[in-house]
């Protein structure tokens, strides 16, 4: 029998949590006044033992979990996000459709890069491989004023790029090429050098046509794993600047 309630989680939760890393947490996801996450409360609570603790209540009903989507606190919200996760990844068709769904309509609670970057690709993502012809959404996404829907829409493509399918990033990344905010600059790039990991040559294809206009950032992070030679080619086809640099790579924002 299923013993599981939200206050079981919510209280597991909070025997986990270490007073040090709730004090680091809203400085490092940026939650102050005027920055990105603005108001986010961390309990402090690893994401390791967050999988733990989803795992132990995989199967918590699923009309239950949206009070986790909701709510104020960051590790409910991941937690019950790394449920629908975990929950995806064994299910049938049909479980894998109303999964979806149910996260769709629950888009709001992804409102961090670590979220996005957790539940885009594994189950949004994973789904629209097989379900090609709801990939439009994706393009209604990188059009929204919403930060993390942005995101969404070009990180769910990292499950396209591991099946060897790029044209949906490229169109989309083309399609951010603009866009003003670093997190999408970061989020394009990355995607961009996932794709040169499988196919370089679409990558400098890309590269050659665009680098000149795409942001530093973003160019910076695509062209991370190329030589240092093809490296030094592509950043001075951009105009000189100063730049402030951006931590490289995964877990960084």
């Amino acid at each position: 029998m299923n013993t599981s309630s939200i206050e079981a989680i919510q209280d597991e939760l909070a025997r986990a949590a270490d007073p040090e890393k709730a004090a680091f947490y809203p400085r490092f996801f940026k939650t102050g006044p005027g920055e990105y996450a603005e108001g986010d409360v961390f309990l402090g609570v690893t994401v390791p033992e967050q999988r733990r603790i989803a795992r132990r209540h995989k199967d918590f009903p699923l009309e239950q979990l949206g009070a986790l989507l909701r709510s104020e606190v960051h590790e409910h919200r991941l937690t019950g996000f790394l449920i629908l996760v975990t929950r995806f990844e064994r299910a049938d068709e049909a479980g894998r459709h109303r999964l979806f769904e149910f996260c769709r309509e629950h888009l709001a609670g992804l409102n961090n890069w670590d979220l996005v970057d957790t539940v885009a690709p594994k189950l949004m993502g994973e789904y629209l491989l097989e379900h090609p012809e709801l990939t439009p959404w994706l393009y209604e996404l990188a059009r929204s004023p919403v930060l993390w829907e942005r995101r969404i829409a070009i990180m769910s493509t990292q499950a396209f790029i591991r099946a060897g399918d790029f044209k949906d990033t490229l169109k989309l990344s083309e399609l951010l090429l603009h866009d003003e905010h670093d997190l999408i600059h970061k989020a394009v790039g990355w995607m961009l050098r996932e794709v040169g990991n499988r196919d370089m040559a679409s990558e400098e294809t890309f590269l050659d046509r665009h680098a000149r206009e795409m942001p530093r950032t973003m160019l910076r992070y695509a062209i991370e794993k190329f030589p240092k030679a093809k490296r030094e080619h592509y950043l001075k086809l951009k105009p000189s600047r100063p730049n402030i640099p951006s931590p490289p790579g995964r877990g960084t924002g």
